[in-house]
């Protein structure tokens, strides 16, 4: 048989050498030889029409995982994974597009001249689901703070506890109208108090907890958060995550080596990156300016893990209240099997009563 050494293979199918020694790591495309004493990589001519499959596939910006699924199929089941990777693609550029525009209209937005004044009608709750012992959650809602933390180790429901604790003076602060900077300052600032009460009573790294919490201060809401809670804005009747989940799954899912369906089965989807621990972790920091009409949710993942985005905006946008909305995600949730702790706040943006 007529072998072809890597560089000559990768000339011909157009993927560089150093792809396909990563393709051979991965067992996307394994060379069909490899010399004993010298470690060299020789492929088959036979090979090559796989090999640009890979490329095509590559371009498309399907992930590795995708692909030797794809790869792995009979031509005809190949072609229908395509087509079903290729209408996410477009779902998903949809929903990136309508963020886009709500990202350049919070940008370019001129300052607010009138003299409306906005307040937040909230509620929060917590249940501790249908599966575990204990509910670990913590949830709060006031008329300036609303807060969502979630424990996990043997001391979780205490460190979610302290987090929320060590926030809950924000609620009486007198925050309103102070500039961004001084608002997300105070904020960085009360998260640093939250730190230490959470290492008073963790103990170890194999406590700790989530923290995603939002500050009022009349015009706007700065967002702080850690971990896997999250964060959704309802404007418009278009949902849109605020938060990035701080998890190695989002990770590999950011770097395009998991999909997001593959995420939601995940072994190690629970395995956080940062969080509220004696190690500590540093949180995201965000402004956003509120709207008269806007819903936002606060949410463990014990609500966001088992119901879609799907539901969420439905139920977020049928429900005419903020209790109402509330009860009917944990209902969701516990509809789902409930197998974790569910916490859910949502405040909504209204003009005040005069």
């Amino acid at each position: 048989m007529e072998w072809l050494t890597i560089g000559a293979f990768a000339r011909a199918c157009r993927l560089s050498p150093k792809a396909l020694r990563l393709y051979d790591e991965l067992e996307l495309l394994r060379p069909a030889r490899v010399d004993a004493e010298t470690g060299y990589r020789y492929y088959a001519p036979a090979q090559l029409e796989q090999a640009r499959l890979v490329a095509w596939l590559r371009r498309l910006g399907m992930p590795l995982a995708r692909i030797r699924t794809v790869c792995a199929l009979p031509p005809a089941a190949a072609a229908g994974e395509i087509r079903a990777y290729w209408a996410r693609v477009e779902a998903e550029t949809a929903v990136r597009r309508d963020l886009a525009a709500f990202l350049v209209d919070e940008l370019t937005a001129t300052p607010r001249k009138d003299t409306t004044m906005l307040e937040l009608r909230y509620c929060a709750h917590s249940d501790p689901g249908l599966v575990r012992p204990a509910n670990q959650d913590t949830a709060y809602a006031g008329a300036r703070l609303l807060a969502v933390a979630d424990g996990y180790g043997p001391a979780g429901a205490p460190a979610s506890s302290a987090a929320v604790a060590a926030l809950l003076f924000l609620d009486s602060a007198d925050s309103a109208e102070l500039p961004a900077g001084n608002v997300l300052n105070l904020l960085a600032d009360a998260v640093h108090g939250a730190s230490e009460a959470v290492r008073d009573v963790a103990g170890t790294d194999e406590n700790g907890t989530t923290l995603t919490a939002l500050l009022w201060t009349g015009s706007r809401l700065a967002l702080v958060h850690i971990g896997d809670s999250r964060a959704y804005l309802l404007r418009g009747g278009a949902l849109f995550r605020i938060t990035h989940d701080h998890t190695m799954v989002q990770s590999l899912v950011d770097e395009g080596r998991l999909t997001a369906e593959e995420a939601v089965t995940h072994p190690q989807r629970a395995l956080l990156l940062k969080a509220l621990t004696t190690a500590g972790g540093i949180p995201d920091l965000k402004l956003h300016d509120a709207e008269p009409g806007d819903r936002y949710l606060l949410c463990s993942d014990g609500l966001s893990g088992v119901v879609p985005d799907t539901t969420i905006r439905a139920l977020l946008t049928t429900a005419p209240a903020p209790d109402e909305a509330v009860h009917s995600l944990v209902d969701a949730a516990n509809t789902a099997g409930g197998p974790d702790n569910v916490s859910c706040v949502v405040a909504d943006v209204v003009e005040a009563v005069a």
